[in-house]
Order: C-alpha cells, then structure tokens, then sequence
C-alpha cells in the first residue's frame, strides 16, 4: 500500500519585535556603550600608583599611597613628578594645589612633595607640626615614615626612595635609603 505522504510541519513564523521593544533594547546597549566609554575616558593613570594629596602647606605637600605599594612603584610615581617638573610644571592635574600661587614667574617653582604609606603622616596637623620643627619626636618619626621624596626648586630637583636619613648615603643605608636623581632642571618661561 501506497502510505500516505505527510508534511512536515511549518515553524510558525516569528512575530517581529515590536517598535517600542526597539527602542527600549536600543537604549538599553547604548547606555551601557555610553558607560563604558566614559569609564574608559576618564580612567585614571594605570602606570603610577592610585595616591591622594593628604595636606599641603605652602611649597610642601604630603602624598598618601596604599600600604602596600613597592618602592618600584613609588620609584614610577617620582619619575612622573620628574616628568611633569621639567616639561610643563604644571601640577594642577596631580590634585596639587599652586605652591608659589603669588610668584609671577610660575605656579610651581619651588615644592617638596613626602609620599607615605600610612595616611596618619599625610594629614594636616602631622605636616604643620614637622615644618615648625618644635616637636622633635614628629619630625623624628615624620622622617622615618617617609617612604618617598620629591623636591624640586627653580632650578634643581631631587628624588628619594625610603626614609630621610642624616648625613650622606651610604652601603648601610641603601637598602632601605637612596637617591633617585639630583641635578639641575630646564629653565621655564
């Protein structure tokens, strides 16, 4: 016998989606577009350390980093305060409030930015009471928990790793204790 012969049968077809159900995915993807791109616009520098300005006082600055930054990275974080001190001297992009604000030859002539990793040493009164110099436990213990140092004047700058030490560097203080760089800059206009 002949068996009959059946069809398969047809998918039905797929309603398409509907204008407003458009534009509620449109917006949707392009809001997470929008987001992503101005997080990737606005990303900070991911080649220095994550570090926040604690106080400044007149030409001096305290810099707070995480505990657990390296000396490497400390090390990368002074490079970029070199950088910025010979081509523009302009810190107002690193949080750093004009330190010479008055001077009319430049903003920035003269400072000394401490970088610590216990944010205690970067506040105000801490800072304040090391520049006055009359508490000589703080100036003792503000020296010892410097983890970093950046000075630069009108015409030289220094770089630091490690706590302030009295008298010059030595074998013995190398391993905790040593300069970076110090010389002469570029003159600005």
């Amino acid at each position: 016998m002949d068996e009959p012969i059946t069809q398969a049968p047809t998918p039905a077809k797929k309603k398409p989606l509907d204008t407003v159900v458009k534009l509620a995915l449109m917006v949707l993807f392009g809001s997470f577009g929008l987001i992503w791109g101005g997080m990737y616009l606005s990303r900070p520098d991911r080649t220095i350390p994550p570090y926040s300005i604690g106080s400044q006082e007149g030409t001096a600055v305290s810099v707070h980093v995480p505990p657990w930054t390296s000396d490497t990275e400390i090390e990368t974080l002074i490079d970029r305060f070199r950088k910025v001190g010979q081509e523009t001297r302009n810190f107002g992009p690193m949080k750093i409030r004009p330190t010479t604000p008055e001077d009319p030859v430049g903003r920035y002539r003269r400072m000394t930015i401490f970088i610590f990793t216990h944010d205690a040493w970067a506040e105000a009164d801490i800072l304040h009471k090391y520049l006055a110099g009359e508490d000589r436990e703080v100036r003792e213990g503000f020296r010892r928990a410097l983890r970093g140092l950046y000075r630069l004047t009108e015409s030289e700058e220094e770089g630091r790793i490690g706590p302030l030490v009295d008298g010059p560097d030595s074998a013995a203080t190398a391993a905790y204790s040593r300069q970076l760089f110090k010389g002469p800059v570029p003159a600005h206009p």
